[in-house]
């Protein structure tokens, strides 16, 4: 009985068909929490893409697939804002959360548009999430600077 409830919660909730379906790039080296901000980003009705790791999300990442990347900061091999400044490179509006537990991080110092800090609470997520995704910015490539490799500009 309780599983069935949790289904019809669960497809009531959905919103798959509609205008609020985005597409995130979801990084994060935590499996437990990436699980945790995945299914909530399902829940919501967003289409979730995973990276482990700064370097799978680089090679995951198009510019203009996503509408949102939500990154942690603190990850093996590529910090979060190390990822942040490549993004922002090659797609200077992409929308970019970063998770960070360290106190001593500020937005002011990473290419970021929002910084939630940890441990923090799953309604705070989808608060910021909204409003980062409720701004009507246009994902456009950048292909010039950045080391992009294209001589001229795309119209």
């Amino acid at each position: 009985m309780r599983n069935c409830l949790w289904r019809q919660f669960f497809h009531l909730n959905m919103k798959q068909n509609g205008p609020f379906r985005k597409r995130i790039l979801l990084v994060e080296g935590n499996p437990r929490l990436r699980e945790a901000i995945r299914l909530l980003l399902y829940i919501e009705g967003h289409t979730v893409t995973e990276a482990e790791n700064g370097r799978r999300a680089c090679l995951l990442y198009t510019p203009g697939d996503f509408d949102l990347v939500i990154t942690d900061y603190a990850m093996p091999q590529m910090k979060g804002d190390e990822l942040a400044r490549t993004l922002k490179c090659l797609v200077p509006t992409q929308p970019i959360l970063m998770i960070t537990s360290e106190v001593q991080i500020s937005s002011s110092d990473t290419p970021v548009d929002a910084l939630l800090q940890s441990p923090f609470k799953m309604a705070e997520l989808r608060r910021i999430v909204a409003s980062l995704l409720s701004s009507e910015r246009l994902n456009v490539p950048r292909f010039q600077g950045c080391g992009a490799g294209l001589s001229t500009p795309v119209e």
